[in-house]
Protein backbone atom coordinates (compact mmCIF):
# COMPACT_ATOMS: atom_id res chain seq x y z
CA UNK A 1 0.00 0.00 0.00
CA UNK A 2 2.84 2.41 0.84
CA UNK A 3 4.38 1.82 -2.61
CA UNK A 4 1.11 2.77 -4.26
CA UNK A 5 0.81 5.96 -2.19
CA UNK A 6 4.40 6.92 -3.05
CA UNK A 7 3.72 6.19 -6.72
CA UNK A 8 0.71 8.49 -6.81
CA UNK A 9 2.64 11.14 -4.93
CA UNK A 10 5.37 10.88 -7.61
CA UNK A 11 2.72 11.28 -10.31
CA UNK A 12 1.43 14.40 -8.61
CA UNK A 13 4.92 15.82 -8.27
CA UNK A 14 5.90 15.39 -11.91
CA UNK A 15 2.63 16.90 -13.12
CA UNK A 16 2.44 19.63 -10.49
CA UNK A 17 6.05 20.78 -10.59
CA UNK A 18 6.03 20.94 -14.39
CA UNK A 19 2.84 23.01 -14.31
CA UNK A 20 4.06 25.31 -11.56
CA UNK A 21 7.35 25.87 -13.37
CA UNK A 22 5.56 26.69 -16.60
CA UNK A 23 3.18 29.10 -14.91
CA UNK A 24 6.07 30.91 -13.19
CA UNK A 25 8.23 30.95 -16.33
CA UNK A 26 5.48 32.22 -18.61
CA UNK A 27 4.51 34.98 -16.18
CA UNK A 28 8.15 36.10 -15.88
CA UNK A 29 8.30 36.56 -19.65
CA UNK A 30 4.74 37.84 -19.86
CA UNK A 31 5.51 40.57 -17.33
CA UNK A 32 8.52 41.66 -19.35
CA UNK A 33 6.43 41.56 -22.53
CA UNK A 34 3.75 43.79 -21.01
CA UNK A 35 6.38 46.40 -20.21
CA UNK A 36 8.01 46.01 -23.60
CA UNK A 37 4.70 46.56 -25.41
CA UNK A 38 4.68 50.11 -24.06
CA UNK A 39 8.10 50.76 -25.59
CA UNK A 40 7.99 48.83 -28.86
CA UNK A 41 4.50 47.45 -29.58
CA UNK A 42 5.36 46.44 -33.16
CA UNK A 43 7.44 43.52 -31.78
CA UNK A 44 4.50 41.90 -30.00
CA UNK A 45 4.82 38.73 -32.12
CA UNK A 46 8.36 38.15 -30.88
CA UNK A 47 7.27 38.79 -27.30
CA UNK A 48 4.46 36.28 -27.65
CA UNK A 49 6.72 33.54 -29.00
CA UNK A 50 9.24 34.05 -26.22
CA UNK A 51 6.46 34.12 -23.61
CA UNK A 52 5.19 30.72 -24.74
CA UNK A 53 8.54 28.93 -24.46
CA UNK A 54 8.40 28.00 -20.75
CA UNK A 55 4.96 26.43 -21.23
CA UNK A 56 6.55 23.30 -22.71
CA UNK A 57 7.71 21.99 -19.33
CA UNK A 58 4.09 21.76 -18.23
CA UNK A 59 3.41 19.70 -21.33
CA UNK A 60 6.37 17.46 -20.53
CA UNK A 61 5.00 17.02 -17.00
CA UNK A 62 1.64 16.00 -18.45
CA UNK A 63 3.26 13.47 -20.81
CA UNK A 64 5.47 12.13 -18.01
CA UNK A 65 2.41 11.77 -15.77
CA UNK A 66 0.65 9.55 -18.29
CA UNK A 67 3.73 7.47 -19.03
CA UNK A 68 4.45 6.89 -15.34
CA UNK A 69 0.78 6.30 -14.56
CA UNK A 70 0.74 3.40 -17.00
CA UNK A 71 3.82 1.94 -15.31
CA UNK A 72 2.24 2.28 -11.87
CA UNK A 73 -1.02 0.68 -12.94
CA UNK A 74 0.88 -2.21 -14.52
CA UNK A 75 3.12 -2.69 -11.48
CA UNK A 76 1.95 -1.12 -8.19
CA UNK A 77 5.19 -2.31 -6.54
CA UNK A 78 7.09 0.25 -8.65
CA UNK A 79 5.72 3.10 -6.53
CA UNK A 80 9.01 4.02 -4.88
CA UNK A 81 10.77 4.23 -8.26
CA UNK A 82 7.95 6.33 -9.70
CA UNK A 83 8.10 8.62 -6.66
CA UNK A 84 11.83 9.15 -7.23
CA UNK A 85 11.43 9.81 -10.92
CA UNK A 86 8.45 12.09 -10.33
CA UNK A 87 10.31 14.12 -7.73
CA UNK A 88 13.59 14.61 -9.56
CA UNK A 89 12.17 15.02 -13.07
CA UNK A 90 9.52 17.38 -11.69
CA UNK A 91 12.21 19.52 -10.05
CA UNK A 92 14.10 19.57 -13.36
CA UNK A 93 10.94 20.76 -15.13
CA UNK A 94 10.37 23.41 -12.45
CA UNK A 95 13.83 24.96 -12.60
CA UNK A 96 14.12 24.60 -16.36
CA UNK A 97 10.90 26.55 -16.92
CA UNK A 98 11.82 29.28 -14.44
CA UNK A 99 15.30 29.78 -15.86
CA UNK A 100 13.99 29.65 -19.41
CA UNK A 101 11.50 32.36 -18.48
CA UNK A 102 14.30 34.53 -17.13
CA UNK A 103 16.39 34.12 -20.28
CA UNK A 104 13.38 34.85 -22.47
CA UNK A 105 12.44 37.91 -20.41
CA UNK A 106 15.90 39.34 -20.97
CA UNK A 107 15.44 38.76 -24.69
CA UNK A 108 12.12 40.61 -24.62
CA UNK A 109 13.81 43.57 -22.91
CA UNK A 110 16.60 43.52 -25.50
CA UNK A 111 14.12 43.49 -28.39
CA UNK A 112 12.18 46.38 -26.84
CA UNK A 113 15.44 48.37 -26.69
CA UNK A 114 15.91 47.93 -30.41
CA UNK A 115 18.43 45.10 -30.43
CA UNK A 116 18.07 42.23 -32.91
CA UNK A 117 18.29 39.42 -30.33
CA UNK A 118 15.22 37.29 -31.09
CA UNK A 119 17.09 34.41 -32.75
CA UNK A 120 19.87 34.43 -30.17
CA UNK A 121 17.30 34.46 -27.36
CA UNK A 122 15.59 31.41 -28.86
CA UNK A 123 18.93 29.61 -28.88
CA UNK A 124 19.81 30.61 -25.32
CA UNK A 125 16.32 29.71 -24.10
CA UNK A 126 16.65 26.27 -25.69
CA UNK A 127 19.57 25.43 -23.39
CA UNK A 128 17.50 25.11 -20.16
CA UNK A 129 14.87 23.30 -22.25
CA UNK A 130 17.45 20.63 -23.01
CA UNK A 131 17.44 19.51 -19.38
CA UNK A 132 13.67 19.21 -19.35
CA UNK A 133 13.93 17.09 -22.50
CA UNK A 134 16.52 14.90 -20.78
CA UNK A 135 14.05 14.42 -17.93
CA UNK A 136 11.34 13.43 -20.39
CA UNK A 137 13.67 10.96 -22.11
CA UNK A 138 14.65 9.54 -18.72
CA UNK A 139 10.97 9.06 -17.96
CA UNK A 140 10.55 7.22 -21.26
CA UNK A 141 13.37 4.86 -20.30
CA UNK A 142 11.80 3.78 -17.00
Amino acid sequence: MLNLILGYLGLGLVLGLGGVGSSIGTTIVGSAAEGALKIKPESSGSYMVLSALPATQGIYGFVSFFMLRGKLLANPDAGLAIFGVGLFVGVAYLFSAIRQGQVSANGVVGISQGHDVFTNTLIYAALPEFYAILGLVGTLMI
